[in-house]
């Protein structure tokens, strides 16, 4: 199950968010958000997009799937029974509709 879907700039600054699994409170949709940024900001692009993180508002099993296009990382939240290599193929087409949707965009 998608819990939430998160794009952010390369300074952590969000530009699309969406959460599945409800998450109260401005703040802590906020907290949320920098906690995922935190995570994947910090991994080096030869590391593999996905990993196992904490996001307490979701429980200990979620893991982050992301891609870093350019200036914006495309993060999916899922749990434990999701196909990594599915979601990332699902980041794959929903920037391809984007792309083809706006053309010459950037950030």
């Amino acid at each position: 199950m998608i819990k939430g879907i998160v794009i952010v700039n390369n300074s952590g600054k969000p530009r699309l968010v969406k959460f599945y699994q409800n998450v109260f409170g401005e703040n802590r949709q906020q907290s949320v958000i920098r906690r995922i940024f935190q995570q994947v900001s910090t991994r080096p692009d030869s590391f593999c997009n996905y990993l196992e993180g904490s996001v307490p508002e979701w429980g200990e099993n979620i893991k982050l799937i992301y891609r870093h296009y350019a200036t914006l990382y495309f993060v999916f939240a899922v749990d434990a029974q999701e196909s990594d290599l599915g979601i990332l193929d699902l980041i794959q087409v929903f920037v391809e509709a984007l792309d083809k949707r706006f053309e010459h965009v950037c950030e």
